[in-house]
């Protein structure tokens, strides 16, 4: 079947064909995308970052549209001759990833259709100047870990725990669900967020590292991605993992 590039990040509109995940997710969660005809390009670990977030995607890259793709100059050359060999146009960006911040949240946007929310003082020059091509609108909140806070539902919906990421998204006009903190595993820290553990698959489904029941909102959550018309999918049947977004590429397109 043919495939196709995404053209809005992290709003697939068919089957997700090719995604990025972090190096280290578990058997059962590859098991589970490559049952759905999900192919996986595995992040390398990133020697500048600190280890629980060293595969993230959501903080060595940042999907622009269709085939372009900002990442870190400083992450590992076979990562992005893989990319290269999928046709990705890889632009590198300026800022070097060290494992303090705010150095290593400089790719970490959250992308809707038309809006990329995002600190725009610690976001990298080069991916600043790639948002402003597509004349986005730029919606500017203090946490710098944007993407690692926000689910993307739709093209203007989240699910977020962060307070300010919540009533920022309200003030512009983007549906927020706000959650409790915790209740995700993040390596050696506390707890993870709800963007890292979590990217849609197709339109309508929307993938999990993790089980939802695991969550003391879970109920809150379904209704909330019912009314969005978009099905939660558990790879893992565990409590759920912040490994860092998953990042959807290409799509399967019957045309």
């Amino acid at each position: 079947m043919k495939q196709r590039f995404i053209e809005f990040p992290n709003l697939p509109q068919g089957e997700v064909a090719l995604a990025v995940v972090d190096g280290r997710i578990n058997k059962e969660i590859e098991y589970n995308l490559n049952s759905m005809g999900i192919r996986l390009i595995k992040t390398l670990k990133n020697k500048y970052l600190y280890d629980a977030i060293s595969y993230h995607p959501d903080v060595i890259m940042h999907h622009i549209n269709n085939q372009k793709i900002v990442v870190a100059p400083n992450v590992d050359e076979k990562f992005l001759y893989t990319l290269e060999n999928e046709g990705f146009e890889i632009i590198l960006g300026k800022t070097q990833l060290e494992s303090k911040y705010p150095k290593n949240v400089a790719y970490n946007v959250a992308r809707l259709k038309n809006k990329a929310i995002l600190n725009i003082k610690y976001t990298d020059e080069v991916l600043l100047e790639e948002l402003h091509k597509l004349n986005l609108e730029l919606i500017n909140v203090k946490q710098g870990y944007a993407k690692c806070s926000i689910c993307v539902v739709d093209e203007n919906s989240i699910i977020t725990s962060d307070n300010g990421i919540h009533n920022i998204a309200i003030n512009n006009s983007i549906d927020s669900l706000l959650i409790k903190h915790g209740y995700i595993d993040l390596f050696e820290f506390n707890y993870g967020f709800i963007g890292g553990s979590s990217g849609l698959i197709s339109k309508n489904k929307i993938s999990f590292f993790g089980n939802l029941n695991t969550h003391p909102d879970y109920e809150v959550i379904k209704n909330f991605l019912n009314k969005k018309q978009k099905k939660p999918i558990n790879l893992y049947e565990g409590r759920i993992i912040d490994y860092g977004t998953l990042i959807p590429l290409k799509e399967y397109s019957i045309l």
